[in-house]
């Protein structure tokens, strides 16, 4: 299980939506084995596939304390989303360097494709839905800084740019 390497803004993989994918078998198994491992490697609380340049609708959350709790996720989708917001610094390892504090759903209820082929609704909550819907964002070819308005972004996006 070897950690990844991942892409760098702004190769043009991270705006591009991730191709759904039609059944689980080991050779998913295996991605969603890497992707954990490179979570964990980063550390970090989530992992989406074409972060590593996979263009699958594949996504890992861990925002358990103890970790080891990893949801494995295939072409998840948010059913519904609570009124009451979470505000939480986000950050990505395909732009290094910066953040922004974002306010998204306290909780959602996802549709996926567990580990084992079944088709799951799970209820997410705190940093757990926080992962999950930035996760779902990098799927749908979406940077958190996409979120952000765009005096904020262009910041972000100019200091990126300075490191590279």
């Amino acid at each position: 299980m070897p950690v990844r390497p991942f892409i760098m803004w702004p190769d043009t993989r991270l705006k591009t939506p991730a191709e759904p994918v039609a059944q689980i078998d080991d050779e998913i198994r295996a991605i969603w084995d890497d992707m954990i491992e490179t979570m964990e490697f980063m550390p970090g609380v989530g992992l989406a596939a074409p972060q590593i340049g996979i263009m699958r609708r594949l996504a890992v959350v861990d925002a358990s304390h103890e970790r080891g709790k990893a949801v494995r996720l295939a072409n998840p989708v948010i059913i519904e989303a609570s009124e009451d917001m979470r505000v939480h610094e986000e950050a990505s390892p395909n732009l290094p360097g910066v953040s922004a504090k974002l306010k998204r759903p306290a909780r959602v209820l996802v549709s996926y494709l567990d580990h084992l082929g079944f088709q799951v609704r799970k209820e997410f909550e705190g940093l757990w839905a926080t992962s999950v819907q930035h996760q779902i964002d990098h799927l749908d070819g979406k940077l958190f800084i996409d979120r952000l308005g765009r005096v904020k972004r262009d910041m972000l996006l100019k200091k990126l740019r300075k490191r590279a």
